[in-house]
């Protein structure tokens, strides 16, 4: 089982949207099927296939995430992330200001879809392997 203290430290080898791929590579490697990502404050659930859930505790005072998902800005802001033009906090204060409230990412299915507030998919991408 996956411990708090291992998600953290391949947490904190990402530094842009360019090392996402290298980060899914590691932490499902210790086990975790899929996590969720929440905008409004940063907290992380992470799952494995037995049941076991570790929450990464909130990260930054809560963001308004926008009441309906802007889905023409939010892609061209993902595009710019993924290309290492953006840290992550200005990422994801883009995402709140776009409307995405949450992602999820499925280590089976290598996908990472993006919800806005009502749950409603935005987008879905396949994770690069």
């Amino acid at each position: 089982m996956f411990t708090l203290e291992q998600i953290k430290t391949a947490h904190s080898k990402v530094k842009s949207g360019a090392g996402f791929p290298a980060y899914i590579k590691e932490i499902r490697s210790m086990g975790v099927t899929h996590y969720e990502t929440y905008v409004f404050d940063g907290h992380i659930d992470y799952h494995s296939g037995n049941q076991h859930t570790v929450t990464v505790p909130a990260k930054y005072d809560p963001l308004v995430v926008a009441g309906s998902a802007d889905t023409v800005a939010f892609i061209a802001e993902l595009r710019r992330h993924q290309q290492g033009e953006t840290d992550f906090m200005t990422f994801i204060t883009r995402c709140a200001s776009h409307g995405i409230e949450r992602w999820a990412i499925s280590m089976d299915a290598m996908t990472c879809t993006y919800f806005d507030k009502a749950g409603n998919e935005v987008l879905v991408e396949q994770i690069p392997q």
